[in-house]
C-alpha cells in the first residue's frame, strides 16, 4: 500500500472540510498515506470540529496548510434577501486564486515518493485534477460531497426520475449566488475531463440506489468508475464515548433526558436566521412543551475564529426564554458535537436545514428529520427525506423561504413529529433505514464493497 498516496483536497468550508477528512480518516484506517491539504486555518478548523474519532487517528494524516491571498472576512448578514451565504465569497474566490500553486507543489513533492498518486478533490476544487494530470503518477477522482439525487438534477436531461417520485427541484439561481453558480459550471470541465477516471459517492445504495444508477448512466460519466461509499461519518451508538475526546456539557444534560425525548435543533454553518425567524421559533419551541437542545449560532465567517467568549447577538432574547423553558431545554451558542447529539439514546428528531453530511448523520443513526431547507442542494434533500424516504416531516415548502415561519406553525411541526401519529411513523421509518445503511457501511454490504474495489483499483 506505501506505493500509493492520497492527497485530499478539500473546498474550505466545514461540510466539505468534514466529509473529506472523514475519508482521509478511513483511508488512512486502511493503511494508505494520506496527505490532507487546505488554507492553513481551515486544516485547524477541519481538525477542532470533526467528531466520532479516537483523536489520536488524526496523527495518521499529515496536514498541510497553506496560504492563499488575504480577503474580508465579513459577518453573515441574517437580513440578506436571499439565505444563501455570500458573505463566503470572498474566501471562496481567494481559495480559487491561491490554492492551485500550492497543491501543485505539493504533487511534485510527493511524486517521487510514490508509484501513484491519487488526488481526492472537491468538486469545488476541480482545479486539482488537471494538476494531478501533470505529474507522471498523477492520478484524480472526485469526492461528491452532495446527494447523487442532487447530482442527478443537473445530468438527468428532464430530471425525470425526481419527477416521477414527486421531487420539486428548485431552480439553480433561486437557491445559490450567481456568482457561486457561474463557478461550478466553469469546473465541470476541469472536474469531469478525460483524465478523471471516476467518482466517489458519500452516499449509499440503501438510500439513493435509483440516483446512483441515474448518475452512472449518464454520457459524462461514460466508461468512468463511480463508488457510492457513504456514510463516510462514523456510526456511533447510543453509548458511544470517543476515546481521549472532552465530552460536551450538553451530553450529560442529554443523559439526564428519558429515552427518545429531545429534539435537536441546528441549521448548519452556512445559515443564519433572521432576529424575527429566531424569535418564532423560539416561541415554537417553548408552547411545543418538548425537550430540545437547541443550537443558535450564526453562520462560519470565511475564517473561523475561537468562539468561546464571543456574545451571541441574540442574549436578550435568551436570558427571558431560557427562564420560560428551564428544566425542558438547552440552548448552545458555540460549536455543537452534533455526532453525538444524534447518537445519543435521548435523542428523538432533528429539526435541520438538510445539508448532506447532517442527513447521513441523522438518518444512519435512525433520527427522523424536521426538514427546513435554507440554499444549494439543501431544498431537493429535504424533498428527498420527506417525500421519497418518507423519514421526515417539512417545517415549511422552499418557496416560503423568503417568508418568516409563525410559531403556531412550528408548534405544529413539532408536536406532529414528537407525539403525533405521523411522527411515530416516520420515526420507524428512519429505524429501518439507519438499519439498512449501516448493512450497506458492514462487511459484505454495498458502501463496503464500493470502499474495498476503489482502494484495490487505486492500488492496481
Amino acid at each position: 500500500m506505501e506505493s500509493v498516496a492520497i492527497v485530499a483536497v478539500p473546498f474550505p468550508a466545514q461540510g466539505h472540510l468534514n466529509g473529506m477528512l472523514h475519508m482521509s480518516l478511513l483511508l488512512a484506517s486502511r493503511g494508505l498515506p494520506v496527505h490532507y491539504a487546505a488554507p492553513g486555518p481551515h486544516v485547524r478548523q477541519a481538525r477542532a470540529r470533526v467528531y466520532g474519532w479516537d483523536p489520536r487517528a488524526l496523527s495518521s494524516i499529515e496536514f498541510h496548510g497553506f496560504e492563499v491571498p488575504a480577503y474580508a472576512t465579513p459577518p453573515p448578514d441574517p437580513a440578506a434577501p436571499s439565505p444563501f451565504p455570500s458573505h463566503l465569497i470572498p474566501m471562496h474566490e481567494a481559495f480559487v486564486a491561491g490554492a492551485r500553486t500550492p497543491v501543485a507543489s505539493l504533487l511534485k513533492r510527493v511524486s517521487p515518493h510514490h508509484r501513484r498518486v491519487v488526488v481526492l478533490y472537491d468538486r469545488l476544487s476541480s482545479f486539482a485534477a488537471p494538476e494531478a494530470a501533470r505529474i507522471p503518477n498523477g492520478e484524480a477522482f472526485c469526492l461528491q460531497c452532495v446527494a447523487a439525487s442532487y447530482d442527478s438534477a443537473w445530468t438527468d436531461a428532464g430530471q425525470r426520475l425526481l419527477r416521477a417520485h414527486g421531487l420539486d427541484v428548485p431552480p439553480v439561481d433561486a437557491c445559490m449566488a450567481k456568482e457561486f453558480v457561474e463557478y461550478i459550471v466553469r469546473t465541470q470541465e476541469d472536474g469531469h475531463g478525460p483524465a478523471v477516471p471516476g467518482l466517489v459517492m458519500n452516499t449509499c445504495r440503501a438510500i439513493e440506489g435509483e440516483f446512483i444508477d441515474v448518475v452512472a448512466g449518464d454520457p459524462e460519466y461514460r466508461g468512468k468508475k463511480l463508488f457510492a461509499v457513504g456514510p463516510l461519518n462514523p456510526l456511533l451508538d447510543a453509548t458511544a464515548r470517543t476515546e481521549g475526546q472532552t465530552r460536551h456539557d450538553c451530553l450529560d444534560w442529554l443523559d439526564k433526558q428519558p429515552p427518545a425525548s429531545v429534539l435537536y435543533v441546528s441549521f448548519g454553518t452556512t445559515s443564519s436566521l433572521p432576529a424575527e425567524q429566531v424569535a418564532e421559533l423560539a416561541a415554537g419551541l417553548r408552547d411545543s412543551k418538548q425537550r430540545f437542545v437547541w443550537v443558535l449560532r450564526d453562520a462560519d465567517r470565511g475564517v473561523v475564529h475561537e468562539e468561546s467568549g464571543c456574545e451571541s447577538r441574540h442574549t436578550k432574547l435568551l436570558s427571558e426564554f431560557s427562564k420560560q423553558t428551564e428544566g425542558t431545554g438547552l440552548v448552545i451558542t458555540g460549536w455543537a458535537p452534533q455526532l453525538e447529539i444524534l447518537a445519543h439514546g435521548a435523542t428523538a428528531a432533528f429539526m435541520s436545514h438538510c445539508g448532506w453530511n447532517s442527513t447521513l448523520e441523522s438518518l444512519s443513526h435512525g433520527i427522523p428529520m424536521l426538514a427546513w431547507a435554507m440554499h444549494s442542494d439543501q431544498p431537493l434533500v429535504a424533498e428527498l427525506v420527506c417525500k421519497y424516504l418518507k423519514a421526515g416531516i417539512l417545517v415549511r415548502p422552499w418557496e416560503k423561504h423568503s417568508v418568516v415561519t409563525p410559531a403556531s406553525a412550528i408548534r405544529e411541526v413539532i408536536e406532529k413529529a414528537m407525539v403525533g401519529d405521523e411522527g411515530l411513523a416516520v420515526r420507524e421509518r428512519a429505524k429501518a433505514l439507519r438499519e439498512s445503511i449501516r448493512a450497506s457501511a458492514a462487511e459484505g454490504g454495498s458502501s463496503r464493497k464500493d470502499l474495498d474495489d476503489f482502494i484495490a483499483y487505486i492500488a492496481r
